[in-house]
């Protein structure tokens, strides 16, 4: 599901916004949101983490592609070599769903930013 910026939202279940608040040792509670608390999503983020590796998969296989062929045989070997051994990183991050999140003002005034959008259910 991805949700749009203008969309009605509600919250799919019970959703715990602080810890136990303690006054001279005493727990008096938490915030929390019900379940059904309706809001509109201001804002959406899409999140891509790519780690180092990632991105020097990129790096050298754009070096690759561009200019291996025009490379020394020894380099470009070793080139091919770093490529084939940070594969697998790259192939981990294109399984990976981006993630989602959103900012939502609920109708009571409350505003939830970067919450992750599976907690939302469209109005």
């Amino acid at each position: 599901m991805t949700l749009k910026a203008g969309q009605r939202v509600v919250l799919a279940a019970d959703t715990r916004l602080t810890d136990s608040d303690e006054v001279s040792g005493v727990v008096v509670g938490f915030l929390s949101l019900a379940a059904g608390t309706g809001g509109t999503v201001e804002h959406v983020v899409g999140h891509q983490d790519e780690s180092d590796d990632v991105r020097e998969y990129e790096r050298l296989k754009s070096l690759l592609d561009a200019f291996g062929r025009e490379m020394p045989m020894e380099s470009r070997r070793q080139l091919e070599e770093k490529v084939d051994s940070l594969e697998s990183a790259w192939k981990a991050f294109q399984e990976q769903a981006p993630r989602v999140s959103v900012r939502v003002r609920f109708d009571n005034g409350f505003i939830l930013d970067g919450a992750d959008e599976g907690v939302f259910v469209p109005a």
